[in-house]
């Protein structure tokens, strides 16, 4: 249970591992994910290590999976997952495996080679096929238009083509993209200088490119021209502005008979061209199958040879060196995995697992589960912990959805959030299954148990607030009586006459039969409809927040003396905890107790006469005790309120300056006692003088290596910065709780101007029409009310929770200086976690 609290205890452990047992002895610890490999040949160059043909190899089979892949992902065919995690093939098995791979590509290759040139093919045979039509088109209306009276020709352009078509002309055909017509008609006009005549006409339908596989549109044009000047122009222009040209004949016989053998041409392609991407479909449906068993096959073979290159080889070339970081109480887990990587590889001498004493900092490791992951995370953003210190993950469940709730206290928001995140953890299998790819959705996913303690927490506190969609439930009465009475302001009886008159009535709590005793729980349902609601709520909150804040950094205070018992270090005991304890309570502490004292000792009779706790925190810090304005709360307050100041304020040359003179002087006694000599008197057996240099030097660089020199400069000006930093955070700290007022309030403010904007429109009328209005306007609540008050408000008090318990609750006892245990683990290889 301990190791809930603090990271889990490290060793580091040497692993000697036989040359033909090492690879399946990985594959095993990689299986379990329990060990961090060290890489011993930090000098050495990765193209230099031993296993890098075999990386080598794996990358270009990883190569070769990603084309089969993204041909299969082109073709719009489901990749199968069935979630199997198969076994990392043997090395002897890579052969087998490159070479299916290899048959497989190169198979792909030929047939997107072959696809493509029949796709060519086509293409120019279709576009052909329309330069046939269309140009038979053009002579057909020339031929029309040519035996008709001039007078009845409606173009200029068409007489000029006829008379064109009388005399020796020449022309050319060809295809280009619809969108250059324009430009490729005025270059022809400039360059041509009107001396060429063009007709066009669209391809009705869109052609497929065979190189992108898009769908374009193109046009069919015919340039007539005269002499080879104008023809190697002609010719030019049209290489520009890429139109491809097309033979076509002078005479309409040779025309038609061109066109029956291209359409029977394109008849037989287009027969070859079915049979070949069947083919090819039935090649990536067959790879569709397997390809996710080959890719995790191949990565972890990668995984393993990049691992395998890590370790040192002895000079016997038999047996791998590994250094690596594993769990203390994960060590028969580890040997029991070694044992069985020797087994399958067939191996008769046993793997070695040697613990080591190293003086090195081990990585932080804290185990989590679904649950406490989320939590984890968020204490890691802030800083990975040192080695073996407090861990604030285990209290940051309680605390971190408790602060949010504070701030975001509606029983109807709050049950919207619970169950949403319910969804996302009762169908939390199906959804890990469906992998979905969307990054909002899956850090909600990964924080749904967050959420949910969220929502759930956001739950109570409404029901404290006694807010609902910014209305208050009456379920157990309320606790005031409003009936005739005697009113001591208006000197007589309150009558139904006076209440059906008055807009604004005032109940005095002093007055017997008014006030029947506290709600049983939560605010006063009476208090939605008083004109002094927000005073009395702000009232109430700012205080509830002041005692949350002080509660929340003293119970961070005392967790930094786990710690400082934990690594044996009482003069941080003495001189740091201690003082800070005892500054926190003896001024903010002391705050608290004012507060509830005020609380218990003035009542509704009284309550004018309660001085402000405000202007007596200040008074405290001025020594000033004769404020007219301001009454004392009990005797002798003025005696205890100095002591405590005077406490407070000597608690902080204890952190500022006599820390760092014992810490001056203990280097300083260490330093002495390891450089004393012997005396000078050898005592029997005793070493000699020279002897006693050679010790007193050893000892010296001993010390050098183990502690660092003391810098009293150094010293003392992180230890002023660290005193000033507590003295004045604990200040700015406990104003900085405000926030759970601030946010608590600016959400139920959102809530009541929401209704009051939104809602009251549809409830004026009792019509079928305001029923329909009401329908349409409850659809617009919900939305703002699923966009503000959920989404945006919720991140914003998530975001002043995370501040909280980063700035005002961690630093008081977590440092946040390690670095994480990362394992070697197939399964966050393959999820993309970590690196290769």
């Amino acid at each position: 249970m301990g190791e809930l609290f603090r990271s889990e205890e490290m060793t580091l452990a040497q692993l000697f591992l036989q040359s033909e047992a090492a690879y399946c002895c990985v594959s095993e610890l990689g299986e379990i994910g329990m060990v961090q490999f060290r890489d011993l040949n930090p000098d050495v160059n990765v193209f230099q290590r031993k296993f890098v043909n075999e990386v080598r190899r794996c990358e270009e089979m990883d190569r070769k999976l990603r084309f089969v892949e993204k041909e299969i992902k082109k073709a719009n065919i489901p990749i199968l997952d069935t979630g199997e995690n198969p076994e990392v093939p043997f090395p002897r098995d890579m052969i087998d495996l490159e070479a299916t791979f290899e048959k497989l590509e190169n198979e792909l290759k030929e047939i997107n080679t072959n696809q493509e040139a029949l796709k060519k093919n086509f293409l120019e045979l279709t576009e052909l096929k329309h330069i046939l039509r269309r140009t038979q088109q053009f002579f057909d209306e020339v031929s029309l238009t040519a035996h008709r009276p001039i007078k009845q020709q409606h173009s200029r352009c068409l007489y000029s083509f006829i008379y064109l078509s009388n005399i020796f002309y020449r022309f050319v055909a060809g295809v280009i993209g619809r969108e250059r017509i324009p430009n490729f008609e005025r270059m022809l006009w400039r360059v041509c200088r009107g001396n060429v005549f063009l007709r066009q006409a669209d391809i009705e339908d869109p052609l497929e490119d065979p190189t992108t596989g898009d769908q374009v549109h193109k046009s069919v044009f015919i340039i007539f021209f005269q002499g080879d000047q104008l023809k190697n122009r002609v010719k030019k222009i049209c290489e520009g502005f890429r139109a491809t040209l097309y033979p076509c004949p002078e005479t309409s016989q040779e025309r038609k008979e061109m066109l029956a053998g291209v359409n029977a041409r394109i008849d037989d392609l287009q027969m070859v061209l079915n049979q070949t991407e069947d083919h090819r479909q039935r090649v990536l449906q067959a790879a569709a199958k397997t390809i996710r068993v080959w890719f995790i096959k191949v990565r972890k073979m990668k995984a393993i040879y990049h691992t395998l290159n890590l370790c040192n080889i002895d000079v016997t070339q038999k047996c791998l060196i590994a250094e690596v970081w594993c769990p203390i109480s994960d060590l028969d887990s580890i040997q029991f995995a070694l044992r069985r990587g020797t087994e399958k590889s067939g191996s008769t001498v046993p793997s070695i697992l040697n613990r080591m004493q190293t003086k090195q900092t081990p990585p932080t490791y804290n185990k989590t589960n679904k649950f406490t992951s989320g939590f984890q995370n968020i204490v890691d953003a802030y800083g990975i912990g040192s080695y073996r210190e407090i861990n604030p993950a285990p209290y940051t469940i309680i605390t971190f959805p408790f602060l949010f709730a504070v701030m975001f206290g509606d029983l109807g928001h709050g049950t919207l959030m619970t169950c949403a995140a319910l969804y996302l953890v009762l169908r939390e299998s199906r959804l890990m299954a469906q992998k979905n790819d969307n990054e909002i959705f899956n850090m909600m996913f990964g924080g749904r148990y967050i959420i949910l303690l969220m929502g759930v927490f956001s739950m109570y506190t409404g029901i404290i607030y006694n807010d609902c969609f910014s209305k208050s439930l009456n379920v157990f009465g309320s606790g005031w009586s409003v009936r005739p009475m005697f009113n001591s302001r208006a000197g007589g009886n309150w009558t139904d006459g006076t209440l059906n008159s008055s807009t604004v009535l005032q109940l005095d709590p002093a007055v017997d039969g008014v006030f029947n005793g506290p709600y049983p729980i939560g605010i006063d349902p009476i208090w939605s409809i008083s004109v002094n609601k927000l005073s009395f709520l702000n009232s109430f909150k700012m205080k509830m927040s002041v005692i949350l804040g002080v509660i929340h950094m003293l119970f961070g205070v005392t967790l930094s003396l786990f710690n400082h018992l934990y690594f044996n270090k009482p003069l941080n005991i003495y001189l740091g905890f201690i003082p800070e304890i005892i500054f926190m309570a003896s001024l903010f502490g002391y705050l608290v107790i004012l507060i509830f004292y005020k609380w218990v000792s003035y009542g509704a009779r009284n309550s004018r006469d309660a001085p402000s706790l405000l202007i007596a925190f200040i008074n405290m810090f001025l020594f000033n005790y004769n404020d007219p304005n301001n009454k004392l709360f009990y005797r002798g307050q003025m005696a205890i309120q100095s002591l405590l100041v005077v406490i407070a304020l000597a608690c902080v040359p204890c952190m500022l300056i006599v820390k760092t003179l014992v810490m001056r002087r203990q280097y300083l006694w260490r330093k002495h006692l390891g450089t004393q000599n012997f005396g000078g008197i050898r005592v029997g057996n005793g070493p000699t003088e020279d002897e006693a240099e050679i010790i007193q030097h050893d000892q010296l660089a001993q010390q050098s290596e183990d502690e660092p020199e003391f810098n009293f400069a150094d010293v003392a000006v992180h230890q002023a910065i660290h005193t000033i930093e507590y003295c004045l955070g604990c200040i700015s700290n406990t104003a900085s709780y405000l926030r759970l007022w601030a946010l608590s309030l600016a959400h139920a403010q959102l809530s009541e101007v929401l209704w009051s904007m939104v809602m009251r429109i549809g409830l004026y009328s009792r019509s079928l029409g305001g029923f329909i209005l009401l329908a349409i306007v409850f659809y617009v609540f919900a939305v703002l009310t699923v966009v503000i008050l959920l989404i945006m408000e919720g991140l914003s008090a998530f975001l002043h929770a995370l501040r909280l318990h980063w700035v005002e609750f961690q630093n008081k006892f977590y440092s946040g200086n390690g670095f994480k245990f990362l394992p070697f683990n197939f399964e966050s290889i393959l999820d993309g976690r970590a690196e290769d």
